[in-house]
């Protein structure tokens, strides 16, 4: 038996970066709907574009309305309000590199922005298959003012473990877990993961689903 070819590989990833995100809460585990005083202006909304990355990752399927939907109903934290879903599952083939990216978010107003990101990222590290393998550690990129947490998680599919580096921001108006994975990174050992990489991209992702209202 020979070697298997790439694409089956990368397909196998997608799959577990689709299951370990997801379906996993992330964004379940930070939302309400109340009223009340203290909740920032909601001026910005997310929106699940065609490709991330300058182009790099094209969408896979948008679940903002079935995955993301259920996810947030008959959830409640009181310092959320009117949170709204953005999930979307993402893939990356080129001759150098194959990928995948998988977005869990909201939109709405937050009051309690590091405290959203923490449950966020813990509700990944709960979800059914994932281990959660390098603590979330805080994170602001060189040259940016966004804090992000990132953690990385082992995740286990067909008898095959892999790992999957994952970060989240929250702002006042929109908060999102990105999950992103290539062949060399589901096949390091979690200590060896470049998080500050993966910060990297998620601020990219920010930019580009981060849109005004109006």
């Amino acid at each position: 038996m020979g070697t298997p070819p790439r694409k089956n590989r990368i397909g196998m990833v997608i799959g577990i970066v689709a299951g370990a995100v997801l379906v996993l809460g992330a964004i379940g585990a930070v939302a309400a709907r109340v009223t009340g005083s203290g909740f920032p202006e909601a001026r910005y909304r997310l929106t699940v574009p065609k490709t991330l990355v300058d182009g790099k990752y094209e969408l896979v399927q948008d679940h903002s309305a079935t995955a993301g939907k259920e996810a947030l109903e008959g959830t409640y934290d009181s310092t959320v309000r009117d949170p709204k879903p953005a999930a979307g599952q993402y893939a990356s083939e080129s001759p150098k590199e194959s990928g995948a990216l998988v977005v869990s978010g909201m939109y709405g107003q937050f009051k309690d922005t590091a405290g959203a990101r923490k449950k966020m990222l813990r509700g990944a590290a709960d979800s059914e298959g994932a281990t959660l393998a390098v603590p979330a550690r805080d994170i602001t990129p060189t040259g940016s003012d966004i804090t992000l947490s990132c953690q990385v998680l082992t995740v286990r599919q067909s008898g095959v473990e892999s790992s999957l580096p994952m970060c989240a921001w929250v702002d006042e108006n929109t908060g999102a877990t990105v999950g992103i994975v290539s062949e060399e990174t589901a096949q390091q050992k979690p200590g060896s993961v470049d998080l500050a990489k993966t910060a990297e991209t998620t601020l990219k992702v920010r930019a580009e689903m981060r849109q005004p209202i109006g």
